[in-house]
């Protein structure tokens, strides 16, 4: 597949241990966002090295997307007894402690496969997912394994995305909450590089 952005978001169920503990046998994507943004994101192993600098930090925003409505998803390949001990670690042991979000069990690499972010080695790469309120994807980025994603940059494209739903208006270059948007039109182009062209 490669690229999903604008392409139904693939569903799955799954094991997977929720934001509150609980270890479930059966997580469906579609039933878990509906009606609501959602941010997958994909990373290669429980216990390892540059993920959990990444899961905290989603864990260390999640005030922030539960204040946009936004579902957060953590995956990988590890089984979901694997996420419940990583999560019962302690963050100075190397743990990730007791993260807000559900953790997905892709014991059998499906869902990594259909989203496209497998490597050849079969972890996933860490692959980001925007899905919209109609499981649209809208925004996606894939890192290799050793650079750790910015998840500061994904609240900026949900913020993006709400503004854009809202306002009509597109985002343009380095947009965040509070700036201008621009009409899409040659003369919302011409206007607001007039306005704000030399801050780019």
């Amino acid at each position: 597949m490669g690229v999903l952005v604008g392409k139904p978001a693939p569903d799955f169920t799954a094991a997977a241990v929720l934001g509150n503990g609980e270890i479930v046998d059966s997580y469906t994507l579609s039933s878990a966002i509906k009606g609501k943004k959602a941010v997958i994101f994909f990373y290669p192993l429980d216990f390892t090295f540059v993920c959990p600098s990444e899961l905290l930090a989603f864990d260390h925003r999640m005030s922030e997307f539960q204040k946009r409505n936004v579902e957060v998803i953590g995956v990988s390949i590890d089984s979901q007894f694997s996420h419940n001990a990583w999560r019962n670690t302690p963050v100075n042991d190397g743990g990730i402690g007791p993260v807000k979000y559900t953790l997905v069990a892709d014991v059998k690499h499906e869902i990594c496969r259909a989203y496209d972010v497998e490597s050849e080695g079969g972890v996933a790469f860490r692959g980001s997912f925007l899905i919209d309120e109609e499981g649209v994807v809208r925004h996606q980025v894939v890192n290799d394994l050793p650079l750790g994603r910015n998840v500061d940059e994904m609240l900026r494209m949900v913020d993006a995305l709400a503004f854009h739903q809202e306002h009509g208006e597109v985002c343009p270059a380095g947009w965040k909450e509070g700036d201008a948007g621009m009409d899409a039109s040659p003369a919302g182009v011409a206007k607001y590089l007039s306005q704000h062209g030399d801050k780019l």
